[in-house]
């Protein structure tokens, strides 16, 4: 079990959090998935062998929104 905290830019509301949540949270091995508006952070807990980091960058952007670091 891995956990990451990953910088995302364009989230502004309450349905930008249930849009990154909801897809992020459909991913395979997610245990976990906090949005932090103000700090414009995503937090993952996930089990690596299941969904890789990059998927999970990957559905965030899918979304519309920019992974940035």
């Amino acid at each position: 079990m891995e956990e990451t905290i990953l910088n995302v830019e364009g989230m502004s509301c309450e349905h930008c959090v249930k849009a990154v949540k909801n897809a992020v949270s459909a991913l395979p091995g997610i245990e976990k998935v906090a949005v932090d508006l103000k700090n414009k952070s995503v937090t993952v807990k996930y089990h690596p062998a299941e969904s890789t980091l990059d998927e999970i960058k990957s559905e965030i952007e899918e979304q519309g929104y920019d992974v940035v670091g």
